[in-house]
């Protein structure tokens, strides 16, 4: 009977040890699960919170002013290389599109290619001329493409003409001037 008793004992303290086991397993298998589930909510709130953050960045056509102007870059040769940014950041601060400000950029320097020997040699992005009759010179090509982007936002765009067929028959005596712009529009956008 004894040797029952102790049988019976030593075999209920590994049941109960067995038990306890399976406990300390199961809980442990419930935390991993409770931190494998936390951490994949974790990386959804963090995904979550990035595309908020980049949403509050949005400028123009769903980019952000950095994704804006590496597309505006794609676009550019010549003197105009590396100008993306000011393309960008200027005509968004004008309130300028900037898809249409570089396409009458491009159209009228040749700097789709190779810019002219104005921008070149004068800074010039637009063939500007002073009161003088004469082309302008600017002292960068920055404050070339400031000036020029000043006056297409208040000689046309504020004024309603924000479109190549609305600034045509006001900017160019070329009829096909609309649709060349146009078609460097369509460019810059699939780049």
């Amino acid at each position: 009977i004894v040797d029952c008793l102790v049988g019976w004992l030593v075999f209920d303290r590994i049941l109960k040890s067995s038990d306890q086991v399976n406990a300390q397993i199961n809980s442990v298998t419930f935390y991993k699960s409770v931190n494998k589930t936390l951490d994949g909510a974790t990386e959804v709130a963090s995904k979550q919170k990035a595309e908020d953050e980049r949403k509050a960045l949005i400028v123009y056509d769903d980019m952000t002013l950095d994704e804006l102007a590496t597309k505006l870059e794609k676009s550019m040769n010549s003197s105009l290389k590396g100008k993306g940014y000011l393309f960008a950041s200027y005509s968004i601060k004008l309130g300028l599109d900037p898809y249409l400000a570089l396409a009458i950029t491009l159209q009228e320097t040749g700097c789709a290619y190779s810019c002219s020997a104005l921008v070149r040699t004068n800074n010039n992005i637009g063939g500007l001329k002073g009161s003088n009759g004469k082309y302008m010179s600017f002292s960068s090509l920055d404050e070339g493409i400031k000036s020029y982007l000043n006056i297409v936002y208040k000689r046309y765009y504020s004024k309603g003409l924000t479109t190549p067929e609305l600034m045509n028959p006001v900017y160019a005596e070329s009829t096909t001037w609309a649709s060349k712009v146009n078609n460097y529009i369509k460019s810059i956008k699939a780049k």
